[in-house]
């Protein structure tokens, strides 16, 4: 155990889930359509045709899901709620048993010893606010504070750690630019509009949270350390292209109450003379938090790619000429990105001198590998590419806290395998196994490992 990094007394490490990829039980007890429902459905879009409706049925195994996260010793458990399932159409009557179902998750959390921490948005929008727009119009933001306002109001009393939304950019570049996650647009402004929205969300969903009384408000952000393919000054000139697009569009308005210096250079019209701006919104926007999430798995190498589609129109919001290429020389997981554990600290040190004092606590609140996971002849799963990942990023956190940076916790992604989106269930990032035809849990090596660790802290 002396080969364990070691944390602060307080240092909270867990696990981390989210609604769609595990719940299943899509059809059940009043649960709405959302866009992953109707993407996931739509055919060419998910690897292999496959869809959440079954998932990891958690929704009827979840007393054995907390039963492994009690065994693994977690001092909390980062789950999402489903708004489909509080508000079938994302605004209007609130479903009763989808709020029950919650709240017998949280007991069962709570009884076990683990601590509940509550996403609000893991990119699971009710279908009927996407057919009004989706998150291109501002009343879904105004309904995303409506609803955050009944969860809180249902389960704040006994949940102490809240997050507004989950990786933001996801649902805007991802969903509205490149189409490759629900609900599937190829848009410029729309996905701009989207961003911007996403924010407002958030802001009014603080104001909800604090409202009700909650302990801890915060935000999950996927941020990307970037680097240049070369020393050139064109592919510098990217690396700042691509940290608008990815980091500052979220940051710079969060922590600093401010539009990025860069984004005329990065999206040129696009982001002139739009409407979806309003006076007050920064102010909003840039509420205080009690903690930052930071979801990291890989850095980018960014390389010049000078084209860019000439009719605005035409173009999408990620078309700001740059390419990603290649890291050469380190090992690969299964999503084919690189591991370089060590720009896990570059980039939390970086973020710490780029905002000083008003950068809050962070949590890492996704961290983990997609690897390929066998069940051996001996019944277990022998993922040591997996072990050395979470080792070694872990290290790489150990020594960001060593370096000045004020991180709190840590949560491996995760629990179980589970439908990874648009690649549906040919990817793994969990440390316990699911066997989807018949439901079975089996721990992997690192699940036994992170068990290890996390006893490795106690006095």
């Amino acid at each position: 155990m002396n080969d364990f990094p070691r944390f602060p007394p307080g240092f909270v490490l867990g696990a981390a889930t989210a609604s769609y990829q595990i719940e299943g039980a899509a059809r059940e007890d009043g649960r709405g359509p959302s866009i992953w429902d109707t993407y996931s459905h739509t055919p060419g879009r998910v690897a292999g045709g496959d869809t959440g409706d079954v998932a990891c049925d958690h929704y009827h195994r979840y007393p054995e899901d907390v039963a492994l996260l009690s065994d693994l010793g977690v001092g909390s458990y980062r789950f999402s709620v489903a708004w489909p399932r509080i508000v079938p159409v994302g605004s209007g009557p609130v479903n009763p048993k989808g709020l029950d179902f919650y709240s017998r998750l949280v007991d069962e959390l709570l009884a076990a010893g683990v601590e509940p921490a509550v996403t609000l948005y893991h990119w699971d929008l009710p279908q009927a606010l996407e057919d009004r727009g989706g998150w291109r119009v501002r009343e879904t933001a105004e309904r995303f504070a409506e609803y955050t306002a009944v969860v809180a109001d249902h389960l704040g009393d006994r949940v102490p750690r809240w997050i507004t939304l989950n990786e933001p950019w996801c649902s805007a570049f991802l969903g509205y630019s490149v189409g490759r996650h629900a609900p599937g647009a190829q848009e410029g402004r729309g996905a701009l509009a989207a961003a911007h929205h996403l924010l407002v969300g958030h802001g009014l969903a603080v104001q909800a949270l604090r409202a009700a009384g909650v302990r801890e408000v915060g935000i999950t952000l996927n941020l990307d350390h970037h680097l240049p393919a070369t020393d050139s000054d064109a592919d510098r000139a990217a690396v700042v292209r691509a940290d608008t697009l990815h980091n500052l569009v979220w940051t710079e308005p969060i922590l600093a109450g401010r539009y990025p210096d860069t984004e005329e250079e990065t999206w040129g019209e696009l982001i002139t003379g739009q409407d979806f701006r309003r006076d007050g919104d920064l102010e909003l926007i840039a509420r205080p938090l009690d903690f930052l999430g930071v979801n990291y798995y890989r850095p980018i190498v960014v390389a010049d790619a000078p084209h860019r589609e000439s009719d605005p129109a035409l173009r999408v919001a990620t078309d700001n000429r740059y390419a990603e290429v290649p890291m050469p020389g380190v090992r690969r997981t299964a999503m084919g990105w690189p591991v370089a554990p060590g720009t896990l600290t570059d980039l939390l040190v970086e973020l710490k001198e780029q905002y000083g004092d008003a950068l809050p606590p962070v949590h890492i609140t996704e961290n983990g590998s997609a690897e390929e996971d066998r069940v051996s002849p001996d019944g277990a799963v022998h993922d040591t590419d997996r072990v050395d990942y979470l080792r070694d990023h872990l290290t790489a956190l150990r020594a960001a806290l060593d370096a000045g940076v004020d991180v709190r916790g840590y949560y491996v992604w995760s629990l179980l395998d589970n439908f990874e989106w648009a690649f549906g269930y040919d990817k793994r990032f969990g440390i316990v196994h699911v066997d989807y035809a018949t439901q079975r849990r089996t721990p992997k090596d690192s699940y036994h490992w992170y068990r290890r660790l996390i006893a490795a802290q106690r006095p």
